[in-house]
């Protein structure tokens, strides 16, 4: 569990679940604002999340800040962060920023082995997951577990994602691979940049 600025960040539970309906809601009105896609996932879908411990949810006091969830595919070797989601009222914060490194250590820790991945079509995220040293990939360098795809078909956009085969959509597919990191660990990588 984290704590900054009154607001909480931890691993949601059974606790938790009262505040499913107001995170499905704050989803929907965000992908309406944007305009972009972001795949509808049902209120037992995100039930199961926080009962496996999966879900991370972010309070201030009792009041819902933000959320996100992870999802392991094709055996454990992938594993996605999705579902990251901020309560208006707390943008421009860095909520998002703290939710996605927390949803990243809890991945990390529980599948040390699993490339992560995600899919997004916001820059904000795109900018937070180049920090913890994701990269842009093609579709095909993640999962062919068609599990995950079928919860492509929840977001307006998946017309895009069939007609193209899997192989382009709105989102940017982005991969963190822990073999290419020891090797060449993220710390190493931004001095680096910074040097030059």
């Amino acid at each position: 569990m984290k704590k900054k600025d009154n607001i909480t960040i931890c691993v949601a539970n059974e606790n938790h679940l009262k505040y499913i309906d107001t995170i499905l809601k704050t989803i929907e009105e965000s992908s309406k604002v944007r305009g972009t896609g972001i795949a509808k996932r049902t209120h037992e879908y995100v039930e199961t999340k926080m009962l496996e411990g999966k879900a991370i949810i972010a309070l201030a006091g009792d009041e819902f800040a933000g959320f996100c969830y992870i999802e392991s595919w094709g055996d454990k070797q992938y594993v996605a962060n999705s579902g990251l989601i901020v309560n208006p009222k707390y943008r421009g914060m860095g909520l998002a920023k703290r939710i996605k490194k927390f949803s990243f250590d809890l991945s990390r820790k529980r599948f040390p082995n699993a490339k992560l991945f995600g899919l997004t079509s916001g820059a904000a995220v795109m900018k937070i997951n180049t920090e913890l040293g994701y990269v842009p990939v093609t579709f095909a360098d993640l999962t062919d577990d068609e599990q995950f795809w079928k919860g492509c078909e929840g977001c307006v956009n998946s017309d895009i994602l069939k007609r193209t085969n899997r192989r382009y959509c709105i989102c940017t597919a982005m991969l963190f691979d822990p073999e290419k990191h020891k090797k060449n660990p993220v710390k190493k990588i931004i001095e680096k940049i910074k040097i030059k």
